[in-house]
This record gives structure tokens, sequence and C-alpha cells, in this order.
């Protein structure tokens, strides 16, 4: 090692503990700093009223969803969140002083909520505080309210399941700083009040973006918002304009009766957005649907080219159209138009033609239950075909269907197959 090199490695090494000891005092500040309070809660007939706001508030932020465990008491935590990082479990947020946030303030609630931040440091953005940051003053107030009057749950959760060095809260500090801007929804003067409201819905307390917007390899939201995303082993479908694989084809009223329902002329719900509309949409007010509707129509088509379709003479293209015929035509009948409110259409739909097949395999694999919702309380399930169907019999089917009526996508392998039978469960075909 020569002089220059041995007279810069005491400087490197000083710069960075320097760094590092700028960071954890950026760190510990950032704890420490207070969010007073502009809204507080009211007494008498008006606090029922806050909770009762709150409580919709809560719906439209599908707490349930995340807070309640299958089977287990609402709101009590323990629900198993699967990130590309490890699992996490949700946190008890009933008023259970021990084991739950009873012994927490306002303030405690909204630096957890809006910032991110709760009683063991920073939280992981599994808890969508980064759309939630939108939520207004008045709505953090009211949510509170009606969180604060849950019953108390015994329920002690360790939500940090995740490997070293993920599990360091404090890495967050720097994640945060590149992909967190915190801050209250301001309306465009601009815009009618429906599509701010709309902007606030989707973007804030709905954080629809969340699940519809691909995440780069550390986690953060790309640049292509609202442009579709695989989440949990799901595709999330593009809720732009696009014709292809968005909602350029849907009407506002497709929007708001597959909000309302969990299908319409067009769809059926599939995957987590059949929690979403149990446990959100469906018990939104028409003008707030109609809301979403109007902001979702007003986003410009995403740019990304389709595939060509492939030609009806293709082996796999005759093979799936023999599968085809044999064991969906029954209820998706022979022009992929399915049957009105109940079977969904194929020709045309964002989630046949988009570029990812994952919906559509785990759909043929293990089926589905249709949304149950008080505008659709018998809705038509899909059976699994895992037991009926070998990999490549799967991947022929869905490659016709993705390139029959009109539709264009890349073709499916049996690899592929393969790969969604094993990671879902699904039970190995009879023929072997």
């Amino acid at each position: 090692m020569n002089a220059s090199m041995k007279r810069s490695v005491p400087a490197l090494f000083a710069v960075a503990v320097l760094a590092m000891l700028g960071y954890a005092g950026a760190v510990l500040y950032d704890l420490r700093r207070a969010y007073p309070q502009s809204t507080d809660g009211l007494a008498g007939p008006a606090l029922e009223q806050q909770r009762q706001r709150g409580q919709y508030i809560a719906r439209l932020g599908d707490c349930t969803a995340c807070h309640t465990a299958p089977d287990g008491p609402p709101f009590a935590g323990g629900y198993r969140l699967e990130t590309p990082f490890g699992p996490l479990l949700t946190s008890n947020i009933t008023s259970d002083p021990q084991t739950g946030i009873g012994g927490w303030t306002q303030e405690q609630f909204d630096r957890a909520v809006r910032h991110g931040k709760g009683s063991h440091g920073y939280l992981y953005p599994a808890m969508p505080y980064t759309a939630y940051t939108r939520l207004t003053d008045q709505d953090l107030a009211d949510l509170w309210q009606y969180i604060r009057a849950l019953p108390p749950v015994s329920n002690a959760v360790v939500e940090n399941q995740l490997p070293f060095p993920f599990n360091q809260r404090w890495l967050l500090a720097g994640w945060n700083l590149l992909f967190f801007r915190p801050g209250v929804f301001k309306p465009d003067p601009q815009r009618s009040e429906s599509l701010n409201r709309g902007d606030y819905l989707v973007n804030g307390p709905g954080h629809c973006t969340v699940c519809h917007t691909a995440v780069n390899f550390l986690g953060g939201d790309s640049e292509d918002s609202l442009q579709g995303a695989v989440l949990a082993g799901w595709h999330a479908p593009d809720l732009t304009g696009n014709l292809h694989t968005g909602l350029g084809h849907w009407s506002e009223n497709d929007i708001v009766q597959y909000l309302k329902t969990g299908t319409n002329q067009r769809s059926v719900a599939s995957g987590p957005m059949i929690e979403a509309i149990e446990n959100s949409t469906q018990y939104l007010t028409d003008a707030d649907l109609q809301a979403i509707a109007d902001y979702l129509k007003a986003i410009p088509a995403s740019l990304k080219p389709h595939a060509e379709q492939m030609p009806a003479s293709a082996p796999d293209m005759a093979m799936g159209k023999r599968i085809y015929d044999s064991q969906c035509n029954a209820c998706h009948v022979s022009d992929g138009s399915g049957v009105r409110q109940m079977i969904p259409t194929l020709a045309g739909s964002p989630v046949v033609n988009s570029r990812d097949p994952a919906t559509l395999l785990r759909m043929v694999l293990n089926g589905s239950d249709a949304p149950r919702t008080a505008g659709n309380p018998t809705g038509a399930g899909m059976p699994a075909f895992d037991w009926r169907l070998a990999d490549d019999q799967v991947a022929a089917v869905l490659t016709y269907i993705r390139n029959a009526w009109g539709n264009a996508a890349p073709g499916v392998n049996a690899q592929q197959a393969a790969q969604s039978r094993q990671e879902t469960g699904a039970r190995p075909s009879v023929g072997g």
C-alpha cells in the first residue's frame, strides 16, 4: 500500500463514522418530532356522530382487512402479510392498554397513521402511511375517535417477523427519505369538487396506488402510478384509460357498479380485490363512488405497448381452443362474453390482456368465490381446474383466451403453470 492510500484510509473511515453519526442523529430527531393536533374529540351526541364518521373512514381505508386475522376478533391484529423482504404480522389496534393502543393519544395515532412512526419506531410501508398521510385533520380525528372506542381485545402480536437486516426499523428513515412524501391532501382549485374528492379517495385513504402501482427493488413506488402491479401473487390491473389493459372501455357506471357490488357487465372481482369490496368499497356513498369513477376516467391512458395477437393457427392456440370448448364454453360462452353480472367477460378484459398472467393462473388452478355484497349476495363462483387440467393444458387454454376475440397478450407456458401450482398449493392433475 503506497503512502497516499495509507493517508486516505483514515480519512475515509472518519467520513464514514461522521455519516453514521449524522444518520443516527437525524433518526433520533425525526422520531422525537411532535405533531400537534388541530382537531380533537367532541362530546355527547356530537361525539357519537364523529365516531360514525370515523367508522366510514375506517371502512374507506379498509382497516378491517389488514388488522383482523382469519377467524380472529376484529381489529385485534395478527394478519400475516407476505412482503418481498419477509413476513409481517399486523398490530392489535383495539383499545386494550397492554397489547393494543388503549394507552395512546391522538397524537401517537397520528404519528403512526400519517407519519409512519409507531411505539417501536418506524413502521414498515406495508402499513400504507404513504397514502394515509393525505388524510385531512378532521378525518384523522374522526377515525381516532372510532378506533379508540373499539372493545379491548387482549392479543399480543410480534409484528416484526423479518430477517436481518430488514428487521432493523431504523433503516426505514433512509427509505422514507427516498420514497415518502408526507403531507395532507390539498385540493386543486382548477378541478371540479368531484375530481378533487376522487383524487383524495383514490390516492389517500382508499390507497389504491399501494396495490395498483409497481414498486422498485427497494419497495418504493415506481413512476407508473396506477398502471398495474403484481401483489401477493395476483396481478392488480391497470386503472388508467388504456383501451387494452386498463379501464378505457369501462364507463363511469361500470366502475361504480363494480366497487359497489363486486361485479358489472365486464368483470367480477377476484383475489385481494374481493376483500377490498366486501370490507370497504361496498359501504361507500354513491357520491364517493361517483367521485372515484370521475377521477379514474380522467387519468391519461398508460402508453406501454401490448403484445401482438398470436395467430389462431399456432399449435398452442388450437390446443387451447379445444380445451376452452370442452371446459369453459358452458359458462363463458363461445365468444368469451360470459353471463351479464355473473360470469365475467373474457373478450377485451384488462385482466386477460395484462402482460402478467398471475391472476388467470390462480383462477384456473384454484377457482374463486365471487364477492358477497349487499348488491350481489349470491354471485357465481369459479370452480378449480387444478385436478382436471395438466400444466400444459392450463397454459394452452390461457394462451388461447389471451389471444382470442380481439385479445392480445403473451402466451403462457407450462413452466409458469407449474410454478403457480406449487406457489398456490394447487392439487396435482389426475393425469399426473
